[in-house]
């Protein structure tokens, strides 16, 4: 760029190098003169403080003092013996005598405010200041090329200010790079765009290249740019000349404030109406809450009643856990014996013995022989008939048993004779319709197929029993060794197995007999067999008492067979324990009436319409079904 081309829209950057508060030095005392118009400026309302402005004053020196003096010699040892407050002393006061917070203004001709204010750069001795931009500060001070900068330093929480220059932009020399020079003491460097300059140090400028020549614009058309600028200008001017006329106008002009009363009048009242909707609202959710509050209450009344009575029940209940306890330790010490019980008397109706044959693990089931799951798919009709009925035995037991000990089975089981089956609705079939699988052997090689898994399924009843009651089967393919084993377990105990609820059937031989006197013996074998009842079931003296039974019973049969008039004796067997005994009409009388129907050859009085039967159960009376 051109010296002379060179404006205050060009500038962008400024930079302040070794910052220094020395004094002058090589001048008198009437050399400061110079300095008047730095030492005279008042104070300024600058950045975003007041900086007050110290001026010192200069001792005058003398021609010794003003005379050159020869450098001394520079020693490291100055201070190698120094204490360490000595050191912190003076690498402060070092410290202090060059670094300072700083920044600076720029002023131009005709403007009494300053055109640009930088930002403080604090503690330093070299300062790099943010760019700026001049344009919007308008034409009239873009295409200046003269300017003033004031730099502005803070020691001692004091501002000074320190250096104050006038420049021309035109005079500028350009540096080109900041490396590789040496700065007087505060040095300022302009940032232009096209590159660095300085006033103080000078570079060589590099040659221009030669390149071909450009066309530019004619004159003409710079004349008419200028014109057009101009006429800009005095557009600007005269907008702002107008500007001022309205302002100055308006300013003598008594304003109406009419309309702005009516605006805010029209605003209040909208606000008035917002407010009253809040209010409202509020004293909706006023009411809301205040009955959640009173529904909150009642509830916490509710539970703290709930909870007190609760409190009282726990301390009652403390009594009475002891009695519970020991009726809970009593109720499954029973219900353990009656699964004894029943499972002695699954054993007797059920017997599973070994075979004759003498083979390990070999059984039969009701006198049936069932292998363990090896069979001969070849065997007669014979042996498909036994394997049926052993594995309808096997059914009707397995599924007795998951009643009893309370197992369900996964598998479930449907007990039929030797056409018995069994479901599986847990895998996944390719066949979802077809899930009941047989456990007879009838068909060809698809019905040997589904015999076999249901085998297998029933298997795995019995395993889940076994497990359920704490039993590891070795291998599930016994069938009848495993179950065996399950009763075995299960009717085993040391304790004494208890007895059935009581109150059994008496009187079913006992009716209206032609001779009265068979009457009194039936009864009588009666009282004897409910006074033997009181045996344990299972023991000696019960089977003596039944086979005593069962013989006056075959006598009194054969008595009636013998001699219709024959006296009736007998004892009836006790049946669920509970007895039945005839009564009589209520006319007293033992004989029927005259045209009454033969009774029964045994002499049972069921045949007789006079007749009236009571069913008398421990506790309980009940007529059955005799006509009056």
């Amino acid at each position: 760029m051109l010296p002379q081309n060179r404006r205050l829209r060009h500038l962008q950057g400024i930079y302040l190098r070794n910052l220094s508060f020395a004094r002058p030095q090589g001048r008198a005392i009437d050399d400061l003169d110079a300095d008047l118009q730095s030492n005279n400026t008042k104070a300024l309302a600058l950045h975003d403080g007041q900086p007050q402005l110290h001026h010192t004053l200069h001792h005058a020196h003398s021609s010794e003092s003003l005379r050159p003096r020869s450098k001394a010699r520079r020693r490291s040892t100055n201070l190698a013996n120094a204490s360490p407050v000595t050191r912190q002393k003076r690498l402060e006061f070092t410290v202090e005598s060059r670094a300072a917070d700083v920044f600076l203004s720029l002023h131009c001709d005709g403007a009494s405010d300053p055109i640009y204010i930088s930002e403080v750069v604090e503690r330093s001795m070299n300062f790099n200041f943010r760019f700026f931009d001049l344009l919007q500060a308008g034409p009239s001070v873009t295409r200046l090329s003269q300017l003033r900068i004031k730099i502005w330093a803070r020691r001692q929480n004091s501002w000074t200010l320190l250096l104050t220059q006038d420049i021309d932009l035109r005079s500028l020399n350009y540096l080109g790079t900041l490396q590789n020079h040496h700065f007087p003491p505060n040095c300022l460097i302009f940032h232009l765009v096209d590159g660095l300059y300085s006033l103080d140090v000078s570079s060589k400028r590099p040659e221009p290249k030669q390149t071909a020549a450009l066309p530019t614009s004619s004159y003409n058309a710079l004349m008419k740019l200028s014109n057009l600028d101009n006429s800009i200008q005095d557009a600007l001017a005269t907008r702002e000349a107008l500007t001022s006329q309205i302002n100055q106008i308006l300013e003598r002009t008594p304003s109406n404030t009419v309309p702005q009363a009516q605006e805010s009048a029209l605003l209040a009242s909208k606000y008035v109406s917002t407010q009253k909707r809040a209010l409202r609202a509020a004293q909706a959710r006023r009411t809301d809450l205040q009955a959640s509050i009173h529904a909150r209450r009642n509830a916490i009344k509710e539970g703290r009643a709930a909870q007190s009575r609760a409190a009282d029940d726990v301390e009652h209940a403390q009594s009475k856990i002891p009695a519970s306890q020991s009726l809970v330790a009593s109720t499954r010490e029973s219900i353990r014996g009656q699964r004894r019980r029943i499972c002695e008397d699954l054993t007797r109706i059920f017997p599973i013995n070994s075979t004759s044959s003498g083979a390990p693990l070999a059984f039969t089931i009701c006198g049936i022989p069932l292998p363990n799951t090896d069979y001969d798919p070849t065997s007669s009709s014979a042996t498909e008939d036994s394997l049926s009925a052993g594995l309808g035995y096997v059914a009707q037991l397995t599924n007795a048993l998951q009643f009893y000990l309370s197992v369900p089975l996964p598998y479930p089981i449907t007990p039929y004779g030797s056409r018995s089956s069994i479901r599986d609705d847990i895998s996944l079939l390719p066949d979802t319709q077809q899930r009941e699988f047989p456990l007879f052997l009838r068909g060809g090689a698809t019905a040997q197929y589904r015999f076999d898994y249901g085998w297998f399924l029933l298997n795995k009843d019995i395993e889940a029993l076994c497990v359920a009651v704490g039993l590891k089967v070795v291998d599930i393919r016994h069938t009848l060794p495993n179950l065996k084993y399950l009763l075995y377990v299960c009717s085993a105990g040391t304790d004494e197995v208890p007895e059935r609820m009581r109150g059994g059937i008496r009187g079913l031989w006992t009716g209206r007999m032609k001779s009265r006197g068979s009457i009194a013996a039936v009864a009588a074998a009666a009282d004897d067999a409910s006074s033997a009842g009181t045996s344990r079931r299972g023991s000696m003296d019960s089977e003596t008492v039944g086979s005593k039974q069962r013989e006056q019973l075959n006598r009194a049969i054969k008595g009636d067979n013998a001699d219709e008039n024959g006296s009736h004796s007998g004892d009836n067997e006790h049946i669920h324990h509970h007895t039945l005994s005839p009564t009589t009409t209520a006319s007293g009388s033992g004989s029927g009436k005259a045209g009454a129907r033969p009774s029964s050859p045994l002499g049972l009085p069921f045949d007789d319409e006079d007749t009236k039967l009571t069913l008398r159960t421990k506790g309980l009376r009940e007529n059955v079904g005799a006509i009056a």
